[in-house]
């Protein structure tokens, strides 16, 4: 069956697959590789005609522009350390959130959740002048508590725990508080271990939405020595001279701790994919 199957398939059926791959394949990677290659050269470079293809010899030019005008050593510094502060601080909120809305009933739950929901379609910016207005209150203006502590039910994140955890089978708590479990107990042993897919898929989103995060930094933040990666890229840029070279080097500098959290959880959101699309 198999082989009758694979020698249905015609050869320009093939050509028009693989072709199709490649077309995708190539729009997604130029536009890192142009980064990659415009991080090593000049802004006169950048701009010049032809434009370069191939990389160039300012990198370290470019780094040191970087490290003098807004110290980038630190900057990358506070966005490693707010974005994995972030990524667990949210992630155990929105796991245990999601727990509590997939595995508890209680009164409003329905509409609790419903309210939660609407943080779905409500735009940010909505939310800006008042949660500036609190953090001032609370003297948090300029503090790193600022920038992770407004996001950290994400309703996002609840709603993809709460929809793992829902396929839990009760049978399966019910066994643990049977054999003398409690409540937290039983979340840490019974039910965190079969999340593990849906916890790296929320880790690597909670990591990416704080690492990228570009407005709400740059209205708490007001001293260049706390500035995250987005808010010291975008004060590269002038009125009359921006330093073309210096942005792209520090974007491409930013994207490797991305691809690296990616890598480092890939094999557990992948095999989670494939878990939950294979039947026994």
């Amino acid at each position: 069956m198999r082989q009758a199957m694979g020698q249905s398939r015609s050869p320009g059926k093939s050509i028009m697959l693989t072709s199709g791959f490649a077309v995708a394949l190539a729009v997604v990677l130029i536009p890192f590789y142009w980064l990659v290659v415009a991080s090593t050269h000049s802004t006169a470079d950048i701009f010049g005609s032809p434009p370069p293809l191939l990389p160039g010899g300012h990198l370290g030019e470019n780094l040191a522009s970087l490290q003098e005008t807004v110290s980038f050593g630190q900057v990358v510094l506070n966005s490693l350390l707010i974005a994995a502060v972030y990524t667990v601080c949210a992630g155990l909120v929105c796991t245990l959130a999601g727990y509590a809305f997939a595995k508890y009933r209680f009164k409003g739950q329905n509409w609790l959740f419903g309210v939660l929901m609407l943080g779905l379609v409500i735009p940010n910016q909505v939310t800006l002048v008042p949660l500036f207005q609190l953090m001032a209150d609370w003297q948090w203006l300029n503090t790193y508590q600022a920038v992770i502590m407004p996001n950290l039910a994400l309703p996002f994140g609840i709603f993809l725990m709460r929809q793992s955890m829902a396929a839990l089978p009760d049978e399966l708590l019910d066994s643990g508080r049977m054999d003398g479990c409690g409540e937290f107990k039983v979340f840490l042993r019974v039910v965190l271990p079969p999340m593990k897919p849906a916890l790296a898929a929320l880790a690597i989103f909670l990591f990416l939405f704080q690492w990228n995060d570009f407005i709400w930094p740059l209205i708490v933040l007001r001293d260049s020595g706390s500035y995250t990666i987005p808010v010291a890229l975008a004060s590269l840029q002038g009125v009359d001279d921006t330093d073309y070279g210096a942005i792209l080097t520090g974007t491409a500098v930013a994207a490797i701790p991305m691809a690296l959290v990616f890598l480092a959880l890939q094999r557990h959101f992948v095999s989670g994919l494939l878990a939950g699309a294979v039947k026994e």
